[in-house]
């Protein structure tokens, strides 16, 4: 596939907050779950933790042009939850305000689109030591919490995310427990799943109470592959994992109903906590729908070891565990499988009519590629991931199907969550000792995509 990227279509990069920001304890800031999820022994590779991490809260403007550098037309960011209202609620720390509003303003000087997101896992750690997600309560909270930065950033900031993959927040930090808050709780997680979902729907609306703006959420969904077994039970698992990672979120929030099966498995947990007129906020219209995607899920029979995806991450689906079919991987261990891509999006066009224009929210790779002698890194791996999946994106866009924009993951590297600093997602390195910043080869190879909108033969 090659071709040209319409002029209106809009490249650029994503990071999140507790992922680059580090000064944890300035401006300020209040604690989050991750600070405390990752200071405990054994959470975190060897303990690491975000307190420095890519020191963005001291260097953003150091980082700002190096996106300029590269020609970046957007930079979805996250806001710290904890840095804004280091309670949770209440209390506003105007100082956590300045901070995002000097970086917007340093976005738009470089000619930046800032797209804001409101949450990427940071709970501030007060509304987890009242119960966290699985209370009701935090969508209330979240909502006062979206009112108060649109406020202070309404006027600058166009294009707006609520919570980025809330499946990760729900059942990696509730049923596995791999993620902050590092719950292993099934029943926890469903509660959680419904109430981020009704946080997003109720944020959207207090937001759009207050004025205008383009309002989406970025989901991860994947495209569920059966390995080599198709027997019932395995059937069953892949149906489980498809209905708890993909339509829970997109059917309640696309067509405004959990489905039926969802609901049946949900059931065996103490189900979804579903109240009267919750379905209709969850349901408020998107502007844009984002999506993450990193590779496929192939699932298989699983071994009497094998209980992560089935029964950690996904309740329900305890016989069946995600397979890796042999392959080039990613040092994450993570398959390569592009054109997953467009077939998620063509089964998004198909499954949902009227799907909001989609904006491809994350996309990238981890690889440590060394230092060359002459002081360049040569990432020819992440190059050909990102070119693969661009070409994927064109495909899509030529088969119309309304693909605004698209944002490698990461701009620079950064906290890995539980994976710490042992993987390096940035098209620019970032040497931890002293924070410098070193651009890679695919930085130089996206600012040219940038500037010619092509992938050529």
């Amino acid at each position: 596939m090659t071709g040209s990227f319409p002029e209106e279509f809009l490249f650029g990069a994503a990071a999140s907050a507790y992922q680059i920001e580090g000064g944890v304890t300035d401006g300020g800031r209040g604690p989050s779950i991750w600070d405390t999820f990752s200071h405990q022994p054994g959470n975190t590779h060897q303990g690491d933790s975000g307190d420095v991490a890519a020191d963005h809260f001291h260097r953003f403007r150091e980082d700002v042009q190096l996106m300029k550098d590269l020609g970046l037309q957007m930079y979805r960011f996250s806001i710290s939850w904890p840095r804004v209202m280091p309670d949770g609620t209440g209390r506003v720390n105007q100082e956590g305000l300045d901070f995002y509003r000097a970086l917007v303003e340093e976005l738009l000087a470089a000619g930046i689109e800032p797209m804001a997101t409101l949450f990427h896992w940071d709970l501030p750690q007060a509304l987890q030591d009242a119960g966290g997600w699985p209370q009701r309560s935090v969508a209330g909270a979240f909502a006062e919490y979206a009112t108060v930065v649109y406020r202070a950033l309404g006027d600058r900031v166009s294009w707006w995310s609520t919570i980025n993959e809330p499946w990760c927040a729900a059942f990696l930090g509730h049923a596995s427990g791999v993620y902050a808050p590092g719950v292993r709780d099934p029943a926890a997680a469903f509660a959680a799943a419904h109430h981020l979902l009704l946080a997003h729907g109720t944020a959207v609306q207090a937001m759009r109470a207050e004025g205008i703006g383009r309002h989406g959420i970025p989901l991860n969904p994947a495209p569920v592959r059966l390995g080599r077994s198709d027997e019932p039970d395995v059937l069953n698992g892949a149906r489980v994992i498809d209905g708890l990672r993909n339509r829970l979120w997109l059917d309640a929030i696309l067509a405004g109903a959990y489905p039926a099966d969802v609901l049946e498995n949900a059931s065996r947990f103490g189900g979804l906590p579903v109240e009267e007129g919750d379905m209709a906020v969850i349901a408020e219209p998107l502007d844009w729908l984002g999506i993450n995607y990193y590779h496929d899920l192939t699932v298989d029979r699983a071994g009497s070891s094998e209980s992560q995806l089935g029964g950690g991450m996904h309740p329900g689906a305890e016989a069946v565990t995600e397979v890796v079919e042999p392959g080039p991987l990613t040092d994450m261990g993570w398959p390569l499988t592009p054109t997953g891509l467009y077939d998620l999006l063509d089964e998004l066009r198909l499954r949902y009519p009227g799907l909001p224009p989609v904006m491809i929210s994350e996309n990238g790779c981890a690889y440590d590629d060394p230092f060359q002698p002459d002081g360049t890194i040569v990432d020819q791996r992440r190059i050909d991931y990102l070119d693969a999946h661009l070409r994927q994106v064109l495909r899509a866009l030529e088969d119309g199907i309304d693909v605004r924009g698209y944002l490698v993951w990461s701009i620079l590297d950064n906290f890995e969550w539980a994976e710490g600093y042992s993987k390096r997602f940035g098209l620019v390195h970032v040497d931890y000792a002293t924070q410098r910043r070193t651009p890679r080869e695919s930085a130089s190879w996206y600012r040219s995509l940038i500037e010619t909108r092509g992938l050529s033969g």
